[in-house]
């Protein structure tokens, strides 16, 4: 039996789901950029994106059974929060760059080029999107820092 949404709660693991999200949503905008930047830029990028992820999944794989655990737990949250803020900073460059020539990170299916005020609007889109993913991770990652800071095994 599924509950009724307005009765849902966020699950203590949402931060493991968000930073998966950001991972795939960054892949995907990184893919946007031209190759001229993408060879500068998109490596380091996916990389902290990748640190994001897997530091939410090894805080969540740590159950805090003991004041080792919990401040073990402690540390992964802290570097998973650190790359998502690099990350945040990092995903501005690119939108930067790439905001110089939006049309040249859209195609049709067809191959042809999509038009300047469509393709600005299009990356603003992804933009809005990614920023308001990596705003709630930062929440979520910082409710559980609140709550293991609490926590007295």
């Amino acid at each position: 039996m599924s509950v009724l949404k307005q009765k849902r709660s966020v699950s203590k693991a949402e931060f493991v789901n968000t930073s998966n999200q950001i991972y795939v949503e960054t892949l995907n905008f990184l893919t946007r950029m031209s190759a001229r930047y993408s060879r500068l830029l998109a490596e380091p990028v996916a990389k902290l994106a990748g640190e994001v992820l897997d530091n939410a999944e090894k805080a969540n794989s740590i159950f805090p059974s003991d004041v080792q655990r919990v401040e073990l737990r402690m540390k992964h949250l802290l570097e998973a929060r650190a790359s998502l803020m690099a990350l945040d900073v990092r995903l501005t460059h690119c939108y930067l760059v790439m905001n110089q020539n939006p049309e040249g990170c859209f195609t049709t299916a067809k191959g042809a080029q999509v038009k300047a005020r469509d393709a600005e609007e299009k990356l603003d889109r992804m933009a809005q999107s990614l920023g308001e993913m990596i705003d709630q991770e930062n929440e979520l990652l910082k409710g559980q820092i609140k709550k293991l800071g609490q926590k007295k095994p």
